[in-house]
C-alpha cells in the first residue's frame, strides 16, 4: 500500500493569503487611478507568469506519472490544491474531492448514529443526504454541519453551494443550508486543531493537551473517536477507563459510555459523555474541533 502524503501544516500559508488579501484591499482603496491601474495589472502579470509556470510542471508530472500517484501527493496539499483550481489545473474531479472529503468526515457522523451520502453534484451544487438520528444525542446539526461544511470547504472550495437533505437530530426534515462558496474566498476557520503523534490506541483511552484543553481519544471498531475527560456521573478522569467493545467504563463509578453513541450512558439514558468533532484527513491527521457547539 502507498503511504499517505504527509499534511503540511497550512497555517503558514493561510497568513500569507490573508496578507495578500490585505495588500489588494489596500491597493483597491489607492486615490490614485493611475498607481492602483499599475499595481493590479502588476498583480495580475505575476498571477499569469505563476499560473504558466503551474500548468508546465502539471504537463512535466501527467507525462511521467502513468498511475496518477504523484499529481495525487501534489494536489492534497491544500495550498497547492487552491493554487492548480485557482487556474483550472486541479488533477481530480470535483466529484472525487467531494467524496474524498466525505470519507474524512464519516467516523464523526457515525459516532452520533448518523451517516451522509453524496446524492449529487448539479451546476457545482453539492446535494446531500444526511442519514440516520441522533436521539438523546448532545450534539447539535450545527456541529455536525460544521464537520462537513470544513471537510468538503478543504476538498473542494469550487463548490458553488452545498445542500443537505435529512436531520440527524429528531426533527421533522428539511432543507439545511450549510454555505456557499468560492474557491479562495477568504472565510471563518473553524477552531480544527491538529493533534500531535498518538501512540496505538490498542483498546486504553489516551487523555492529550490540544491548545490547553484536555480530549480524551479512544478508538473502537475501526473508529477513532474523541471526548473531554470528566464522567458526567461522579466527574473523575476516564484516563484509566477500561474500553469493552464499544463501552468505556468509569474506573471510579463503573457507569458504561459507548463511545459510538455519542457516549451514551448505559445505565443513565440522562447521562452522556461531551463529545468532541473529530476528523481524519487524507494523510492520517486527527483534526478536533475545540469550543464547537456541542
Amino acid at each position: 500500500m502507498a503511504e499517505a502524503p504527509v499534511a503540511l501544516d497550512d497555517r503558514a500559508a493561510r497568513e500569507r493569503v490573508e496578507r495578500v488579501e490585505a495588500l489588494l484591499e489596500a491597493v483597491d482603496s489607492l486615490g490614485d487611478a493611475g498607481a492602483r491601474n499599475l499595481a493590479t495589472e502588476l498583480v495580475q502579470a505575476l498571477l499569469d507568469l505563476y499560473g504558466e509556470g503551474l500548468a508546465r510542471l502539471v504537463g512535466v508530472l501527467a507525462e511521467h506519472d502513468d498511475t496518477g500517484a504523484m499529481a495525487r501527493a501534489v494536489a492534497g496539499d491544500e495550498l497547492v490544491s487552491h493554487l492548480l483550481l485557482l487556474h483550472g489545473l486541479h488533477p481530480e474531479p470535483l466529484d472525487a474531492r467531494v467524496r474524498r472529503a466525505l470519507d474524512e468526515v464519516r467516523p464523526y457522523l457515525e459516532s452520533h448514529g448518523g451517516g451522509v451520502e453524496l446524492l449529487g453534484i448539479e451546476d457545482g451544487v453539492v446535494r446531500l443526504g444526511l442519514e440516520g438520528s441522533c436521539d438523546g444525542c448532545p450534539s447539535s446539526t450545527a456541529t455536525l454541519e460544521l464537520a462537513i461544511e470544513d471537510a468538503i470547504h478543504r476538498a473542494a472550495p469550487d463548490v458553488a453551494g452545498i445542500e443537505a437533505r435529512g436531520a440527524v437530530e429528531p426533527e421533522p426534515p428539511a432543507l439545511l443550508q450549510l454555505g456557499v462558496s468560492e474557491a479562495l474566498r477568504p472565510r471563518a476557520e473553524p477552531a480544527w486543531s491538529t493533534v500531535g503523534p498518538l501512540p496505538a490506541l490498542d483498546g486504553a483511552p489516551v487523555v492529550r493537551d490540544v491548545q490547553g484543553e484536555p480530549v480524551l481519544f479512544v478508538a473502537a471498531r475501526g473508529g477513532v473517536y474523541a471526548y473531554r475527560p470528566p464522567c458526567p456521573a461522579c466527574g473523575s478522569s476516564l484516563a484509566e477507563g477500561a474500553l469493552r467493545g464499544l463501552e468505556l467504563a468509569c474506573p471510579a463509578c463503573g457507569h458504561r459510555y459507548d463511545v459510538r453513541a455519542a457516549g451514551r450512558c448505559a445505565e443513565d439514558p440522562a447521562l452522556h459523555l461531551d463529545p468532541v468533532p473529530l476528523l481524519v484527513d487524507a494523510a492520517g491527521a486527527i483534526k478536533v474541533a475545540l469550543g464547537a457547539p456541542a
